[in-house]
């Protein structure tokens, strides 16, 4: 670990692994974790198996790269990739083994001709658009893909592995359309027995299906946000989940103003009276969201401190008051983080979310490379560098 460094993601893995037990608890049903985007931007490599040797089943991702670092990075376990362009690898991912979840016939051929020029088979999931209208393979050509899947496995290119879906409302548990986008999973499974192919894993649940509808979960749910310890419906409650990530810095510099002074750019806030100031060393550029100028706080020896003047791309200041609140440069300054874990009034993801207008999926997502991931309470008991 760099001791230089400015700015940290702390993760709990000992989280991680009490929040996939949560999920298989409350789904009854087996997990695919997913750990697109750098695991949340939590680390996919050590999420990943972490989540694994908690009881996950088997690992999602978008990108076919992205299973390919899974791979490199020793993950031997069941693998999904299911998002993929003209200049996919299709080749790459049959040679590392990762189940390639096809959106329309013509991926699926490309997976076929992969298959044929490498002379190994293809391990193949399908993925359905069952209402979504974004990726997955629509209605119209359902026919056309399905017939060429019996062929291709026939004639021993590819092998089934499952079916899939994404729901539209799943974060609306009792929103019809999970039920109808279900029953067209079943109907699409059903056609495929007709062709005498059975899928060894059907899964359509995200976090919200997986925490409020048990019935919708198939041979798996497939969870992103709560296993990094979020409520994708925190009207319903936090479900025991614990968010797995600290935000974390240290106070670079104090420095004390008069009253009339205005901070940061364009002055947006002015000092109403003498008081000390506390740079903190993050800003937009790590994904501390300039939007939240002026509404963020920062916990400080136990005190939440609130950001004055604009969020600018490298630091913030914050108003420790006039007596300069017992902080010193050098103290520990939490962004965000875990109640349960710090015992104190720690602003969460999902305050920074609310606070800007959106969701703490892209709050947690977007922490940048800059804040140096460390790692702590690992199941495994590994010593992360």
């Amino acid at each position: 670990m760099e001791s230089h460094a400015n700015l940290y993601a702390t993760v709990d893995l000992g989280a991680v692994a009490h929040n996939v037990g949560v999920l298989r608890d409350r789904s009854r049903s087996d997990v695919i974790a997913v750990v697109k985007a750098d695991g949340y931007a939590h680390g996919a490599v050590p999420v990943g198996r972490t989540a694994l040797a908690a009881g996950a089943v088997a690992l999602g991702v978008a990108q076919l790269c992205e299973a390919r670092q899974l791979r490199a990075g020793g993950v031997d376990s069941h693998l999904i990739a299911w998002l993929h362009t003209e200049e996919t690898d299709f080749a790459g991912g049959i040679a590392d083994d990762v189940d390639i979840a096809v959106s329309s016939p013509r991926q699926l051929q490309r997976v076929i001709d992969a298959a044929r020029s490498t002379g190994r088979t293809a391990t193949v999931s399908v993925k359905l658009d069952t209402g979504l209208a974004r990726s997955g393979v629509s209605p119209d050509e359902w026919e056309a893909t399905a017939d060429l899947l019996a062929a291709a496995v026939a004639e021993g290119a590819v092998r089934l592995s499952g079916v899939m879906c994404h729901l539209a409302f799943g974060d609306e548990p009792d929103h019809p359309m999970n039920s109808v986008q279900s029953a067209r999973v079943d109907a699409a499974v059903a056609d495929l027995a007709r062709k005498g192919l059975t899928p060894e894993l059907v899964h359509i649940a995200n976090s919200p299906a997986a925490l409020t509808r048990p019935d919708l979960a198939h041979d798996a749910v497939r969870p992103g946000l709560s296993v990094y310890g979020y409520s994708p419906v925190p009207d319903l409650g936090d479900f025991g989940l614990i968010p797995a990530m600290t935000l974390e810095t240290s106070i670079s510099l104090t420095k004390k103003v008069s009253a009339g002074q205005g901070v940061s750019y364009n002055h947006t806030w002015i000092a109403p009276h003498s008081t000390v100031l506390g740079v903190v060393p993050a800003g937009y550029a790590d994904g501390v969201p300039r939007a939240l100028s002026g509404r963020l706080e920062v916990l400080i020896n136990g005190r939440l401190f609130p950001n004055v003047g604009r969020i600018c791309m490298d630091q913030l200041v914050v108003d420790l008051g006039p007596d300069g609140g017992g902080v010193s440069e050098g103290d520990r300054a939490v962004l965000f983080g875990s109640p349960a874990a710090d015992r104190a009034p720690v602003p969460s993801a999902k305050d920074w979310a609310d606070g800007c207008g959106t969701i703490d999926y892209e709050i947690i997502s977007r922490i940048g490379s800059r804040a140096v991931r460390r790692y702590v309470n690992d199941p495994l008991g590994e010593t992360h560098g």
